[in-house]
């Protein structure tokens, strides 16, 4: 197809067979497109997990090329250079709906939090890192600021100044062998209101579990 835009983030060059077969790696650099462009807002959750389920069972070049034609070329270039994040995104917002980043979303280097009393949500659960620091530059009036973790991440707010706020860090007992993936450092200023780091919510399966788990170390 015209404008057909290879998993390399490349147009393919003149004699280049469309019906080259698809390598592992063809369909991991696809597979960080979609996910980045989801990230961004450009795909919703039904469209990626659509792109992805084709993407994973693709096995010529041209069935991967058409999950990201529509896709700026800027997503597919990210894609071939290791799936990088944007250096710096800005949030501003005041008196409105919660800011939510949560599922599949880009880590860039750099956040702005520029937000008067609305609730703002960083869900790390799923999220696509792919550098070791974020530096958040807060800048927050009232609301919950809430930093949901997994291991492997670290958060670290003693640059951050507190104006009647309060940090409630809780964080859940992990290997200490397990490696630092990402490094979160919160700077600026929280005015009223909170700032939350917490790991995600047990699912009531995992509630049982851990339930009866105490009950027969008892028993």
């Amino acid at each position: 197809m015209s404008g057909e835009i290879s998993p390399t983030g490349k147009h393919p060059g003149p004699g280049s067979s469309p019906e080259l077969r698809a390598s592992h790696a063809d369909r991991d650099r696809v597979v960080d497109v979609l996910r980045i462009a989801a990230g961004e807002g450009l795909l919703t959750t039904d469209e990626l997990d659509e792109r992805l389920e084709t993407a994973l069972s693709a096995r010529t070049l041209s069935e991967l090329a058409t999950l990201t034609a529509d896709l700026p070329s800027v997503s597919a270039t990210v894609g071939a250079t290791g799936a990088e994040a944007k250096d710096r995104v800005r949030i501003a917002q005041a008196h409105s709906g919660a800011v939510e980043r949560v599922g599949r979303w880009a880590v860039p280097r750099r956040l702005e939090l520029a937000v008067t009393f609305c609730k703002v949500t960083l869900d790390f659960t799923d999220a696509v890192i792919t550098h070791d620091t974020l530096r958040i530059d807060v800048g927050m009036t009232g609301k919950t600021l809430t930093l949901v973790t997994r291991p492997g991440i670290v958060v670290d707010t003693d640059g951050l100044q507190l104006v009647h706020s309060r940090v409630k860090h809780r964080q859940t007992p992990t290997n200490p062998d397990t490696p630092v993936t990402l490094r979160v450092e919160l700077v600026g200023r929280k005015a009223h209101g909170r700032v939350v780091v917490r790991p995600p919510r047990r699912t009531f399966g995992q509630w049982l579990l851990r339930r009866h788990t105490s009950l027969a170390e008892g028993a």
